[in-house]
């Protein structure tokens, strides 16, 4: 019997789609495809299965019973992209599984990278860890640098050299495991310090868990030979946790089928796109699968055939809990490290942007905002008109406006609680009329159900449009070639004919002294051996291209490393497409039908004709929008003024046929316009895409920027502000910099006056006089001029890790004056609008202080790190001018009038949040009608931090009273009025509900703030230092202003700033995390930055490349929560050993005072900075000094616990 049933599967989260082929040449070749749902147990249990006994039914005619294994004696292959690995990892269910680590690293992954993901939730939440056991394992090496080689020193094999610091103890290990083994546990995940270039100890290790029986086995130097241990770690946990997983589908999948499958062909779809076989389908490879095979598959089909070449395709995968968006142009765009379920995977993957936006995303009204997701009614119960109690979601949106036909059976009533049932209209109405009801009452409204489920579509694409606005020589070739031919033995092992094998070759490239590699790709010329094209290829002029695209400029006098090399392997058969014939002659199609479909923008239901897409193959018909084609599988409909064509092959080739005159007539049009009137669903619209824009100037500064400070610790936020300099929408970055940018904003637009021009970019830091916070934060502004006139700004604001001052890093902990923290600039015009020109030499200038002097009159000490200031400047510039651009788009899409209208009616809708929460507060308070809450703290010197916030329900405003707060200080824990501001606006927005309310000026209009007079630490003098009031006084102010509101216990209260360097070495900045303080529902989250920071912290291995210091610890500092019934979260305890003379400094709070419980709640650790000599002498540091060291000392941060909430149960 011949086997020429060809299968190929898409397992996605919701539903799966089955394409099968029967015929051996293109001219006899049969096509069928099929849908069901991927989870339907009470009908069968396995879909991709299900879906090949039924297209064997099909073809052969002959029945396959449910209940006995399916014949596979016509099947030729079967290939399948999966979501099986994703849902595992999404859902926490896959196997049991232990980490080894080393020895002062057990809490490395938990803590991970120490930000939060959501800036304004008190309730930090994150995934459960993949592993349930550690195994500290003793050993240790250590990278030696140039200067320090020993003959005893081992090369690695990525070049570095080091040293054994401590063998591997394998009896200790042997114990330990044993006993892990004795749990059940069978699955072990093993990464090791340095091991992407010294596997030693982890293949001993890998031999020994071996030899105790368990049966799967991941190590990091194999999983992921690549520098960096924390995503390393990772992603060899998810290995190991997801391998046995997709091992028990495949072979549950395959016992299904008689013989097992053993006499098909079967191959897998792994994330960077590439078919694999079953038996090496391996859980890092597999989470992207599905999505992975969705790209490949419009790579393939969809390189226009209308269109001229070679235009790139943006690919939409539009599922049922959320989308997929990515890029083809002829090659695939991968990447090599992304995160998934909160797990950072690094690994090859096709560059997939998902958004929580799908056909199953619920859909809720909040803060006067549209949101749509991130949540999912998934396939069970799924959405209302599935009849099974379900909620609102995007496909019951669609259904209510007329875009799913209910008559006819499609993909929707596959999930009906009788299988093919009609989808419940009725019921779905009466589910939006609930929601349509309260959504008119408050807004005064009368808005129908078929505006309010169009309004919901709008905000589901516009979320959904997100990110697709939002990418020596001889010796490596030899090494290049010996990975080449173990990838070709592994092709022809598998049965993969050399013919049709493609070899690619990279190189990880960086620039000394920079994190951040480029995979650069060779491109061998055609007609040259592989050895002669690889050494005539000019990797350096490849990676220097690449660099100054994404980035925007090259650094010249830096060199370019290697980091690693990679030889990527790929099969790819001859087309078993059919062929179509060249010419067809065009056609009108005649309807099948008609039907109502609801319009937004007439406000009306309209009849529009049904087109049969079976009817319309095999003919080149053409369909003129509005319209709806059906298929078997999928409802597309044709909108006003689109036209839609059906191509010999059976493709649908949409395009704009004519321009949408009336509505643009209607928007643009300035002189018949009307006053625009706020609409809720306009409003969520434009959330989204002022958010959007700031978000892109984030991603944009952190390409193009050099310094480990913004590139790689994220330590800057982008924000977008109007023509009064009012804060409009951030991006998710740092609180202590977003509401203080505004009073930068507004201060250059006093002091410049009309003497700003377009194209000027302005500049300044100083924290007393310009709205800043402190002299490292640098704000680059940009006005966004229209007609002449400035209608908006952009600005950045970046930490720069050194401006000069008396210490390296530029946050000396003894400092009296501002001139001792480095260079401060009051207003400066960074790019000269009249010329175009940046001013390197002005600036250059302002941070080297020329001919400035200390208090002492002394000359002062400027940048250390000029080159980066420089670089990270022009980044800054380039982010800005992204967001210029954008706003420019906008406008040109919306008009000025409605742009600007939203912008205030975002501010307004914020106010009004905060007006309701004020209210709601001073009720459950039981407060008068004008009402008073206070509360008050230490600072570790003693200073009083006084509040008092007087609410008052009559016109729902509050005044934040400071009065009775300490003095200015002789020192640097100063903040100035701006940093008070962040820190109230920051808590106020983390009162509100909902995810998609901008943080924006509108927080502060109900709200008055009051400072004592003749100055304070909250708003000292034009010349008092404050670098410490930024990043420990507004942690401070944070904890007293959510211990008036009695929102939560008190989290670490610090930044925990460390800098170490010298004057040939640098500066090296780092802020440290702690714990959160618990809440009335929730615990604190132990080892996370909080409150007004988010910085990452630097991975192990990047830190003890690029500096002279061992890493000892780095884990939870157990105890140091406070105890309750909601316990606080633990503090940290890392240790530091320099192995070269250097200058310290730890600028920290928290010292002398416990953070605070809440309601019977126990307080938090205090934290302590202890330095151990090399003779074995201890001392305390305190909270702030700065230290010289030795080679040989050790420097202990114990970062605080947070507070606890409610007594603990006795």
């Amino acid at each position: 019997m011949q086997r020429s049933i060809r299968v190929s599967i898409d397992r996605g989260g919701t539903f799966t789609d089955v394409y099968a082929e029967m015929g051996t040449s293109a001219s006899d070749v049969q096509v069928k495809v099929i849908k069901l749902l991927s989870e339907d147990p009470a009908n069968y249990p396995d879909a991709p299965r299900e879906g090949i006994r039924r297209i064997l039914e099909e073809f052969t005619g002959i029945p396959h019973p449910r209940n006995q294994p399916v014949d596979t004696s016509r099947l030729e292959y079967i290939r399948m992209g999966t979501t099986v690995a994703t849902n595992a990892l999404l859902e926490r269910n896959g196997e049991r599984t232990a980490l080894v680590i080393t020895k002062g690293f057990r809490d490395l992954l938990y803590i991970g990278n120490q930000s939060r993901p959501k800036i304004f939730d008190l309730e930090i939440t994150s995934p459960d860890m993949l592993y349930e056991e550690v195994v500290e394992v003793n050993e240790r090496v250590q990278l030696v640098f140039e200067n320090d080689r020993r003959p005893t020193d081992i090369r690695g094999v990525s070049g570095d050299y080091v040293r054994v610091l401590g063998p591997l103890d394998l009896v200790d290990l042997r114990a330990q495991l044993s006993a892990v083994r004795a749990k059940g546990i069978k699955s072990v995940a093993v990464v090791l310090v340095h091991s992407y270039t010294f596997t030693q100890h982890e293949q001993q290790i890998g031999s020994l868990a071996h030899e105790l029986g368990f049966s799967q086995i991941s190590l990091s130097s194999e999983i992921m030979p690549m520098i960096k241990m924390v995503p390393r770690g990772f992603t060899s946990c998810a290995d190991a946790y997801l391998t046995p997983v997709i091992k028990d589908y495949l072979h549950s999948f395959c016992s299904g089928f008689d013989s097992n499958l053993s006499d098909v062909k079967i191959s897998f779809m792994q994330s960077d796109g590439g078919l694999t076989p079953m038996s090496s389908f391996f859980g890092n490879r597999a989470i992207l699968s599905g999505p992975a095979g969705g790209v490949v598959g419009y790579a393939r089909t969809t390189r226009p055939p209308r269109l001229p070449a070679p235009l790139p395709v943006i690919g939409f995968d539009m599922g049922g809990t959320s989308t997929d968006v990515s890029r083809y142009d002829g090659t695939f765009e991968h990447v090599f490290e992304s995160v998934t379920a909160n797990v950072p995977i690094r690994a090859p993957q096709l560059d997939i942007q998902t958004v929580a936006a799908g056909g199953g995303s619920r859909l809720f009204y909040k803060n006067q905002l549209f949101v749509v997701g991130p949540e999912s009614v998934r396939a069970h119960p799924g959405p209302v008109c599935y009849r099974k109690n379900g909620y609102l979601s995007v496909t019951d949106a669609n259904l209510v406006t007329g875009r799913i036909v209910p008559q006819r059976r499609t993909k929707y009533s596959l999930g009906c609680v009788v299988e093919n049932e009609p989808l419940d209209v009725e019921g779905t109405r009466k589910a939006f009329q609930t929601l349509s009801d309260e959504i008119n009452a408050s807004q005064q409204t009368a808005y129908s159900v078929e505006a309010i489920a169009s309004g919901f579509l709008r905000v589901a694409n516009e979320a959904m449009c997100r990110p697709i606005r939002n990418l020596t020589q001889p010796s490596l070739v030899a090494k290049l070639q010996s990975l080449a031919s173990v990838v070709l033995a592994d092709l022809k092992a598998e049965g993969f004919d050399e013919t049709h094998s493609t070899l690619e070759y990279f190189l990880n490239l960086r620039y000394e002294g920079t994190d951040t590699a480029l995979m650069t790709r060779a491109v061998l010329p055609a007609g040259t051996t592989v050895q002669a094209g690889l050494l005539a290829f000019d990797f350096d002029t490849a990676f220097t291209t690449k660099y100054q695209q994404e980035f925007g400029f090259l650094l010249h006098a830096r060199s370019v490393l290697v980091d690693d090399i990679r030889v990527r392997g790929t099969f790819s058969p001859p087309s078993n497409s059919q062929s179509t014939p060249t010419t067809i002659s065009t056609t009108s199609a005649s309807p099948h039908a008609t039907t109502p479909l609801y319009f937004d923008e007439l406000n009306a239901w309209k009849p529009v004709p049904v087109y049969l897409h079976s009817e319309m193959l095999h003919t080149q018909t053409v369909v003129q929008g509005p319209a709806i084609i059906m298929q078997n599988q999928a409802t597309v409909v044709v909108e006003s003024e689109w036209t839609a064509e059906i191509l010999p092959n059976g493709d649908l080739y949409l395009y704009l046929s004519a321009p949408s005159s009336a509505l643009a007539d209607q928007v643009h049009d300035q002189d018949v316009a009307p006053v625009v009137v706020m609409d809720p669903i306009q409003l969520s619209v434009f959330s989204h895409r002022f958010m959007g824009i700031a978000e892109q100037m984030g991603r944009t500064l952190a390409r193009t920027s050099v310094s480990v400070n913004i590139k790689e610790r994220l330590d800057f936020s982008c924000a977008l502000f109007g023509p009064d300099g009012g804060l409009v929408a951030n991006a998710p970055h740092l609180p202590v910099h977003l509401g203080a940018m505004q009073q930068a904003v507004k201060f250059q637009m006093q002091h410049w006056g009309h003497d700003i021009v377009e194209g000027d970019v302005l500049v300044s830091n100083h924290p007393q006089l310009a709205g800043g916070s402190h002299l490292p934060d640098i704000t680059v502004m940009t006005p966004v001029f229209e007609s002449g006139r400035i209608v908006f700004f952009v600005a950045s604001r970046g930490h720069h890790a050194d401006i000069g001052g008396i210490a390296p890093g530029s946050m000396p902990p003894l400092s009296k004056t501002l001139t001792e923290e480095g260079a401060a600039i009051v207003a400066f015009k960074l790019v000269d609008g009249r010329s175009g020109q940046f001013q390197e030499q002005g600036i250059t200038d302002i941070l080297l202080q020329k001919g400035k002097v200390d208090s002492n009159g002394r000359p002062a000490i400027g940048t250390r790190n000029l080159r980066d200031n420089l670089s990270d400047l022009k980044a800054q510039v380039a982010a800005n001018q992204r967001g210029v651009l954008l706003m420019h788009d906008l406008i040109a899409e919306y008009s000025l009038q409605v742009v600007t209208a939203y912008m205030y009616f975002i501010q307004e809708s914020a106010e009004k949040a905060v007006r309701n929460m004020l209210h709601t507060f001073s009720l459950a308070q039981h407060l008068p009608e004008v009402g008073s809450v206070s509360a008050e703290d230490f600072m570790d010197d003693g200073t009083r931090l006084a509040l008092k916030i007087t609410i008052d329900r009559r016109t729902d405003s509050a005044i934040f009273d400071f009065t009775g707060t300490g003095a200015e200080v002789y020192g640097n824990i100063n903040a100035p009025p701006a940093v008070t501001y962040s820190a109230i606006i920051y808590c106020l927005r983390c009162l509100l509900d909902g995810d998609d309310l901008p943080l924006n000026q509108g927080c502060l209009t109900p709200i008055q703030v009051i400072f004592p007079e003749n100055g304070s630490i909250l708003n000292p003098s034009s010349t008092a230092a404050v670098v410490g009031g930024n990043v420990t006084t507004s942690q401070r102010v944070t904890d007293v202003i959510f211990l008036a509101f009695r929102a939560c216990a008190a989290s670490q209260g610090c930044m925990n700033n460390l800098t170490f360097g010298s004057s040939t070495l640098g500066g090296y900045y780092e802020t440290i995390a702690g714990g959160a303080g618990a809440g009335p529902h929730w615990h604190g989250r132990s080892g996370v930055h909080t409150h007004m920071t988010n910085t990452r912290i630097t991975d192990p291995e990047i830190l003890e490349k690029r500096y002279p210091v061992l890493l000892n610890a780095f884990g939870l500092r157990q105890g140091s929560g406070g105890v309750g019934k909601f316990a606080g979260g633990e503090g940290v305890h890392r240790e530091l050993k320099f192995l070269v003379p250097m200058t310290v400094s730890i600028l920290s709070e928290r010292r002398a005072f416990q953070p605070y419980g809440l309601y019977g709640g126990g307080p938090g650790a205090r934290g302590h900075n202890l330095l151990t000599y090399t003779d074995g002498r201890t001392i305390n540091l305190g909270g702030k000094n700065t230290v010289e060291v030795l080679a040989g000392d050790i420097l202990t941060i114990l970062s605080p616990g947070g507070g606890a909430y409610g007594a603990a149960t006795p």
